[in-house]
């Protein structure tokens, strides 16, 4: 070991509550699963979950369908991914979605909503899922049937095919 290496094993010692070798056996085990998923022909994806910026969650999958849809207030961003373990993992980004009502029950249209005094506004934050499923029978229900089609499709292709070429 380095001298210039010693803060790094120092910092990991410390996160680990002194067990140096569990740092070390920790960090190997997650260099080994990733490099062994590449051989296999995944990518490591990091998505981000929750309302805002939100927290990253991170697993090793390959992208088997990458679809959106809109209306007027708000618009939805699907990627699905085959996952390591075999499971489908479903990662769902939807935009602010903007809420305008006129009129005392809310139902005003057109200019009318505009001119109401009683007027209701806001927006939602943007947020984002990640959802996993253990086949890809499970989907159907849980994502608008047009993607459900889609991922079912790429999902059949096998993950490697020997050519006789």
């Amino acid at each position: 070991m380095s001298d210039a290496d010693l803060p790094l094993y120092t910092r990991a010692q410390e996160l680990t509550d002194g067990n140096l070798s569990q740092a070390i056996t920790r960090g190997l085990q997650r260099l080994v699963d990733v490099e062994e998923g590449k051989l296999e022909g995944y990518d490591e994806i990091t998505v981000r979950v929750g309302p805002g910026k939100g927290r990253r969650q991170r697993f090793l999958g390959v992208l088997l369908a990458d679809w959106g849809r809109s209306t007027k207030n708000t618009t939805e961003h699907f990627r699905a991914y085959r996952t390591r373990t075999g499971k489908i993992a479903v990662h769902t980004q939807r935009s602010p979605e903007y809420i305008h009502q006129g009129g005392a029950d809310g139902q005003a249209t057109g200019w009318r909503k505009h001119l109401s005094q009683d007027q209701v506004w806001g927006t939602t934050a943007a947020t984002s899922t990640l959802e996993v499923y253990d086949s890809v029978a499970q989907l159907r229900g849980q994502v608008p049937d047009e993607l459900f089609d889609v991922i079912s499709a790429a999902a059949e292709q096998p993950l490697v095919e020997d050519l006789d070429i």
